[in-house]
């Protein structure tokens, strides 16, 4: 009797540790697809609400600014009101979101796109604190899972969005609001957490205040992960909005331009299943910082060279490395601080940081190819960038934590 009642207890654990992953995981679904939907449908928003190109522009630089206003924000929420209710508010202001896009306005257009945004930048900050916290022996395992189900999902709202607006008839309102059932679904797993926020908030509030509150911001080790989180990211966003300019203005055809950037994000996927399981068994990540810096490199360096033959090379190259770059900076949250409300406030200063490059990036590649009136000034920022990551990211990979440095 005793021997079944411990195999009932497992197995409730197993069931329960299952549930869970899948909260996390239809959570991370919502935070890249209703922004990666709406860059393919820019000309149909502007031909609809009449809005110019510069206007249409701001839907995919808004969200990355409302990354940066919010991120500092999200760990002091999550100690007031608990992680658990935090995020479950988040996905409802999701969804109130995507909602208010569906409406033919320009101001419910924008509305809508901030809501995401701030929304969004919540969870993006709190994910990996609930990792540490709930998944201490599994971060590697469980940061590259959330990382897929994030990534994957991004990428296919992408590749959809265009055919549900035009083969399926649904409009640009229609394929933007379709995004509401993945919420839906996010919500439901949600809702089973709900009963454990008092008490999370709780044991939060009293391993914080035991352990001592980290200043991430006068870290030198924080510095150093953010550095790498926002470079990482300043390389990848530069390449969303001029990779395809880039190669179409050396005789690549737009379709063929536009696949360049999808192999980028494809090749992405894997890696960022199996870097951090890899990364999270080691002491000190400085092999995979150096892998890392030589793929970028040679992958963003290849651009330079005349000729399109190598630019799928190139493009896998430069995919592998956004992977290795990207997983290490969600890694580094949680390797680098002792408890879940720390990972959560350095999270939210790398993302501020970061996003703010990201989001800032486009615009100076624009501005020296305007000057220059060709690509290698703008190619060459980026290979400074790729020095940067390898600088920042041989300090953020050693084995220690923000609180110790502080110390």
């Amino acid at each position: 009797m005793e021997q079944i009642s411990k195999i009932a207890k497992a197995d409730l654990k197993k069931a329960s540790g299952l549930l869970l992953a899948l909260s996390i995981i239809f959570v991370a679904a919502n935070l890249r697809a209703p922004i990666t939907s709406v860059g393919p449908l820019v000309s149909y928003i502007r031909e609809s609400t009449g809005i110019s190109n510069s206007v249409a522009g701001l839907l995919t630089t808004v969200p990355l600014l409302a990354f940066t206003f919010m991120s500092p924000f999200a760990p002091q929420l999550a100690r007031r009101y608990g992680v658990e209710r935090v995020i479950f508010i988040a996905l409802i202001f999701i969804g109130i979101g995507t909602l208010c896009r569906s409406i033919s306005s320009s101001v419910a257009l924008f509305g809508g796109t901030i809501l995401i945004g701030l929304s969004i930048a919540v969870c993006n900050v709190l994910i990996p604190s609930l990792v540490k916290r709930d998944f201490s022996s599994k971060i590697g395992l469980m940061t590259g899972i959330y990382s897929v189900s994030m990534n994957l999902c991004g990428a296919f709202a992408s590749g959809i969005s265009v055919p549900l607006a035009r083969d399926a008839g649904f409009g640009w309102q229609g394929a933007l609001s379709c995004w509401l059932v993945l919420t839906a679904v996010g919500i439901v797993f949600w809702l089973p957490r709900m009963s454990q926020a008092r008490q999370a908030a709780a044991a939060v509030s009293q391993v914080s205040t035991a352990a001592g509150e980290a200043k991430p911001w006068r870290s030198s080790l924080a510095w150093q992960v953010t550095l790498f989180m926002g470079l990482q990211s300043f390389i990848f966003y530069n390449l969303v909005a001029w990779l395809p300019e880039i190669l179409n203005n050396r005789g690549m055809t737009d379709d063929t331009a536009g696949w360049m950037l999808s192999l980028i994000q494809f090749s992405m996927l894997p890696f960022t299943f199996v870097i951090p399981i890899i990364a999270s068994r080691m002491k000190s990540q400085r092999i995979l910082v150096i892998i890392t810096t030589v793929l970028y490199l040679v992958g963003i360096g290849g651009l330079l060279l005349d000729g399109n033959g190598l630019v799928p090379l190139w493009s896998v190259f430069i995919g592998i490395a956004g992977a290795g770059s990207f997983s290490l900076a969600m890694l580094f949250f949680t390797l680098r601080t002792r408890t879940s409300h720390a990972a959560a406030q350095l999270s939210g200063m790398a993302q501020s940081v970061g996003y703010l490059l990201a989001a800032i990036g486009p615009l100076v590649f624009g501005i020296l190819h305007d000057m220059t009136h060709h690509w290698t000034v703008s190619i060459g920022m980026l290979i400074a960038a790729s020095l940067l990551i390898f600088i920042f990211g041989m300090g953020a990979a050693r084995n220690r934590y923000v609180g110790d440095a502080q110390a």
